[in-house]
Formats: structure tokens, sequence, C-alpha cells
């Protein structure tokens, strides 16, 4: 039954057509190449087909979109030279708000070669509005993309719905990771999965890749038979006849966070809302140490900042070439399987993506210019966390970890390092990644924190980071966003200008380089670090009371994980140490550390590594050559830890490091310091001497790491007598 309307119409005028209210246009990205400004992105379709004997990604994208003004004479999309385009197309949008998403995967016809069909967007017979060709052209942009413009019919009008439906292929995408059977920790399948973060899904489809733009979005995918398809959607089904997997995000999330994993992938129900995919060799594990914890951790952030709004909360565990510890992809976090060797680094890591879904997903930095908005609220809502499940001691412990770290790293990088800022500036042509370090999560946590305390309570606090994500649920903000809401929420610190302390100016904490202008109350963790500092303390006084140092009643088997890494990396500070100091240590702690996970075990060897303490090379070489297995063999990849990231902290080498002389190198993102990346098998032959190799092989490590096997004299040695000088 049509409407009625009360309202009375002067004969012969026409009702004024209905036009949504003007949405601001999205903040400026210098690191887009886009036309995202002129239009309003409402939803896109993907049709995927997965190629892996090709490597190849086969896709159809259908962009929803409107024009902000009159007769725009084209979309301007981010790409990459990886992208192939086929052909671009237009058509008006039907009336339906949103198309439903259906492709055609053609199969080739007898005696068809290389290479096969491309997905298709069907169209009914006869169907209207119908498709037309439209023109296109690629143009180069960075090193990191290239800008796509479409030409658009020149009678386009404003809010006027329409759609561009682009077919394309993509080989060597650096968002795209193709790893065979044999680098999976089964070996059973082929193994795909993408990292969007922060510029590189531009090579998985062409989009808006700014954090600016959100949309929804619906993808059918297409893979070989017996893998499993997920991707970071709220819905999910797999039609056997079809042979397809359908996905649907019902929320907007920016372009990055679009991702898709497919392989030999196995699930086991951890929660009532969540549950672990990983292969079934890891899958026992991974459900044994997340059973309970997820939900417990999504409970505790719902009591302090509102209901968890994504739905389901899965966990994807994924082989060692994953670039980074973890991925906060919405609905889907994925997480590199070798964490699941350290309790409390996987707590910590899973817990931060799990903060995440409030700060980065729902809200989200408009510019990776201030990134920190993302990551330190996330870091802070984690500690918040952590303080409500495990204590305030366990935080406080963890939280000195980092800002240790955060110190080393400014020693490195130097007070006046423009990267030290929370509101980077970034120049035309650098890759956002780059901006990624220590800075955006712990000098961002420690303004967060300061916010906190300003208010003096920080219960009240939560209050208010809960109101600040209802207000901007599913939107990109600017620090002013929050700012303004701070000083809203608490018109009392407004009054008192709060902003304009001397010393501590809002402004700045975000412009100013060096370490953070304050810093967080740790004494209630002092239970756990003051044996650290005692126990430094022992092992660093002159002279070294040996007997003292080795007698000492503290027991690090003890400690937790946090503890023994921060006194390990309290050592490494003070490196190089006195040879007699580093001889009782080993003698001391080397076999006990020999048995603990691979973040403690790298570190101590970083340790013997920079006190050239050439006893204990062989050590080095065996935990490096634990890190792989030979294809010979059969075996795939060895269980690689992300804290081979943590030898690109010695200050002596990593600058010399090029990435490129390594390959294809990860982003390093997670906390500036963990990363991974691809080594040429020529590499490592090199490096592991000894060991067969009949393919080029792929294991996760930082340049640093394998420059250090490689330019260290003792190293390529059997024996652990030192070399002739």
């Amino acid at each position: 039954m049509a409407a009625q309307c009360c309202c009375r119409q002067a004969p012969g005028a026409e009702a004024a057509p209905v036009r949504p209210p003007p949405e601001p246009p999205p903040a400026l990205d210098v690191a887009s190449a886009s036309s995202a400004q002129l239009f309003r992105l409402r939803h896109l379709q993907l049709g995927l087909e997965l190629r892996p004997e090709a490597r190849e990604l086969a896709g159809c994208l259908v962009l929803e979109l409107c024009a902000l003004r009159p007769a725009p004479r084209a979309l301007v999309l981010d790409a990459h030279p990886a992208l192939r385009l086929h052909s671009a197309a237009f058509r008006r949008a039907p009336a339906a708000a949103e198309t439903p998403c259906a492709f055609a995967f053609p199969a080739p016809g007898p005696g068809t070669t290389p290479p096969p069909p491309l997905p298709a967007f069907p169209e009914a017979p006869g169907a209207e509005p119908a498709c037309c060709p439209l023109a296109f052209r690629v143009d180069p942009f960075t090193d990191y993309g290239s800008s796509l413009t479409v030409t658009l019919p020149q009678e386009l009008q404003a809010h006027q719905p329409f759609q561009v439906i682009l077919r394309y292929t993509s080989t060597d995408a650096p968002a795209i990771w193709w790893l065979d059977p044999e680098l999976t920790y089964g070996c059973a399948k082929p193994f795909v999965f993408t990292q969007g973060h922060s510029v590189c899904n531009r090579s998985f489809f062409p989009c808006f890749d700014t954090p600016a733009v959100k949309c929804t979005y619906s993808a059918v995918v297409k893979a070989p038979s017996g893998v499993q398809v997920l991707m970071s959607a709220t819905r999910s089904a797999y039609l056997e006849e079809e042979g397809v997997f359908h996905f649907h995000m019902e929320h907007p999330v920016p372009a990055y966070l679009v991702a898709l994993v497919a392989g030999d992938l196995k699930p086991a129900d951890i929660g009532p809302r969540s549950r672990v995919w990983a292969e079934p060799c890891l899958l026992p594990t991974a459900t044994s140490k997340l059973s309970g914890a997820v939900e417990q951790w999504l409970s505790a952030a719902e009591r302090l900042y509102g209901p968890y709004m994504w739905g389901r909360y899965d966990i994807v565990f994924l082989p060692p070439s994953f670039p980074i510890v973890a991925m906060e992809n919405p609905c889907l976090t994925f997480i590199i399987s070798s964490i699941l060797e350290s309790d409390e680094f996987l707590v910590i890591d899973v817990i931060h993506e799990v903060a995440h879904s409030w700060f980065g997903n729902a809200v989200t930095n408009a510019t990776w210019e201030e990134m920190w908005l993302s990551e330190g609220l996330a870091t802070y809502a984690q500690r918040r966390i952590t303080t409500e499940t495990y204590g305030a001691a366990f935080t406080c412990l963890e939280t000195a970890f980092r800002l240790d770290a955060l110190h080393r790293q400014m020693k490195l990088l130097g007070e006046d390092s423009p990267v030290s800022k929370l509101q980077v500036k970034l120049e035309p042509g650098v890759n956002p990644s780059h901006l990624m370090n220590l800075f955006t999560y712990e000098k961002g946590y420690c303004f967060v924190y300061y916010l906190s305390q300003l208010c003096g309570d920080p219960q009240r606090f939560d209050d208010f980071l809960r109101a600040y994500v209802e207000k901007y649920k599913f939107t990109s903000v600017v620090a002013q966003d929050l700012l303004d809401s701070f000083l809203s929420f608490f018109p009392e610190l407004k009054e008192q200008s709060v902003d304009c302390r001397a010393g501590l100016e809002f402004e700045r904490w975000l412009n100013a380089t060096g370490p953070p202008l304050a810093e967080p109350d740790l004494s209630q963790g002092s239970s756990l670090t003051r044996p650290v500092e005692a126990l430094f303390q022992l092992w660093t006084a002159e002279p070294l009371d040996q007997a003292a140092a080795s007698a000492s009643a503290i027991d690090i088997s003890k400690w937790r994980t946090f503890q023994t890494a921060l006194f390990l990396d309290r050592l490494l500070d003070g490196s190089p140490l006195p040879q007699e100091v580093v001889m009782s240590l080993s003698k001391c702690y080397s076999s006990l550390l020999d048995s603990m996970n691979a973040e403690i075990r790298i570190r101590w060897l970083q340790i013997v590594v920079r006190n050239d303490y050439y006893p204990d090379l062989h050590r080095v070489r065996r935990f490096l050559e634990s890190q792989v297995r030979p294809p010979a063999q059969g075996a795939g990849l060895g269980p690689p830890s992300r804290a081979l990231g943590v030898l690109a902290r010695l200050p002596r080498l990593s600058p010399r490091v090029r990435p490129d002389t390594f390959g294809r190198m990860g982003q390093g993102r997670r906390r500036g310091l963990w990363g991974g990346g691809h080594v040429p098998g020529a590499v490592l032959r090199e490096a592991v001497e000894g060991t067969s190799w009949e393919q080029e092989s792929v294991v996760q490590a930082t340049p640093a790491c394998w420059a250090l096997y490689l330019q260290h004299p003792g190293l390529g040695r059997r024996d652990s007598q030192a070399p002739q000088r």
C-alpha cells in the first residue's frame, strides 16, 4: 500500500527529489591516488577465483557508487602494477539498495588453452539497466602503487547511484601471499592469504585505498577442491553444489581490512561466539591454548567499552611466512602460528587484536599520519582488559617491558627523529608502513593514559571511551575529533584548560619529537619488576661479584616470560659486557634458556652474538637451523618465531642492511620490531652449510637476523672455536 502524505502540493508543482544530506569529503590522504573525495562508495562486490598453480587471482569487482557533485569526468582508483585490468564497464544501479552478490565462473571450453575465463558479473537477458564499456588507463603513482583512471559517462548526475564493473587478474601482488604445500605445517595443500595493511590491498583489488573511506562488501570465491576459504566477514556460507564460498560484511570497513585466507584449515569452537581455524596438526594446540579465554577477554572488553559489534570473533593461525605477528581483520583475526610457543605473548597479542574491534576497526584513523589513534587506543584498551583479567601487576610488567623497548628505539633513532611524533608528516611517495613503529603504540598509549589521569578515575575514562566509540563507530576520525570529544565529555577539564598545561600541551603531545611527555606509574608491578632489576644489578656491578651473582636466590626458571625477556633485554642494552661476565652468564643460564620459548632464546643468542662469545655461537647456528627444515626431506618449514625480528634492533648492523637484498620483505608492523619476509634459498644455502636444497625456500626472518649469521666470522663454523684473525 502506498504511503499517504499529509502535505499538500500546489497544482502543477512537482515534488523535489529527496537527496541525502551532503557528506563531508574524506580526509586528504597523500598515500592514495584516488578521487575518493568526489564519490560515496556504498558497497563493493568481489568475484574471485583462486588459481594457486599459476599463483594468480582472477577477479571481477563491482563498485556501487554515487557522485557527490554533477558530471564527474572520471573515477580514479588505487591500483598496482601487479594488477592487470582486462575490462571496465558502467551501468546505472538497480532500484534495490544493494545488488545481490552473484558472479559467474565460466569453465574453460574443450581444447581451451590458458588463460582461463575471468569471473563475470552476470546480466539477465534483456535486463535493464545494461552495461556499457568504459575507457580506462593506468598511470604510475608511487613505488607501492598505481592510479587507475576510468572515464565516466558525461550525463552522470550527483547522488545518482551507479556501478563500475572491473575484471582483472593479479599476480605477484604484495597483498597476496601464495605458498606451496611444502611451505605449510601439514605439507598437504597450497595456501594463500592476504595482508592489506597499510596500502597493499590496492594490489588485491582496485579500490579507494585510504582508511578515510569505509563501505560494506560481499564476495563470492571459487577455490580448488578441498581448500577452505575464509574472509573478514560477518556472514559466510559454502554452496557445495556450486563449489563456491559466499561472504558478506554488513558493517562499513576500510579497504585494508578486507582479508582472505585459503588452505587446509579446520575449525574448533573455543567459546559461544569464537572458533579457531588452523591446519589439522596445529588445531589441538591452538584449541587448548585459547579455549574459554577469548570469551573472557571479549566479556571484559564489553564491560569496559560497550557491546562487541562484529558478531563472531574467530582466529586463524597462519604459516610462518605470515609477515607480521597478528592482524585485526574484523571477525577473523590473522595470527602467526609460531606465537603458540609463548603463552604470554599469545595472550597479549590476541587481546590487542580484540581491543582493535573497538579502536581501529569500528573507529578508524582517517589518515595514516595518525595511526596512533588506532594503535595507542588499542594498546590502552588492551592493558585495561589485562588489568581486569590478570591484575595490575602483570599489566605493569608488560608495560615496563614495552617502554624499555621504546627507549631502546629512541636511542637508536635519536630524540629528534620525525617518526617519534604522534602526528607524523607523510611525504608524497613514502610508504605509510614506514611510519609504523613503537611510538605509534607506546607513545600513543602514554598520551591516552595521560588523558585518563586528567579525569582522575579510570572508570570515568572508560565511560568516555564507550561514548566515543558509540558516537563514531563505523566512521573514520582525526585526532581533533578524539580531543574535542574528551573535553566535551569532561567540561570541568575544559574549563581548567588542561589542553594548554605548560609542558604537557595536547599540541606538544601530538607534534613534538622525542619520548613521551609523561609515563604511567608502574609501581603496582614492582613485585614482578623488582627481582629483574635486582638480578640485573648483580650481574652488571663493577667489579662483578661472581659468587654472589651465581649464588643469587633469584630463580629465573619460575619467572614469567616478560620478566626473563626484560632481564635479557637489559643485559643486551649493556652489551658488550666483560667476557668473564658473559662466561658466567652462560654457565648459569644458557642450558636453562635453551629450554625456554623462542622469545627468550633469541634474546640470549643476541647477547652471545653482540659479545662475540664464541663458545655459544653453535647455539645461534642451531637455533637458526631449527627455523627451517629442508624441503628435500619433505618437512616444510619449522616453527620460526617472530622473535627473529628482535635482531633488527642491533644498531651496529640493521642500518646497513637493505631489505631489497633479501627479496620481498614483510612490513614489520607489530610494535615496530617484529617482522618477517622471504629470504632467497641461495642465501640460506650459504648460511646453513651442509644442507641440501632442491628448491628455493622461504623462511620468516628479518634481514638483520640473516645478516648477523652471514657476517659474523664464527657463525659459519661447526666448531665453537674462534677463527684465526
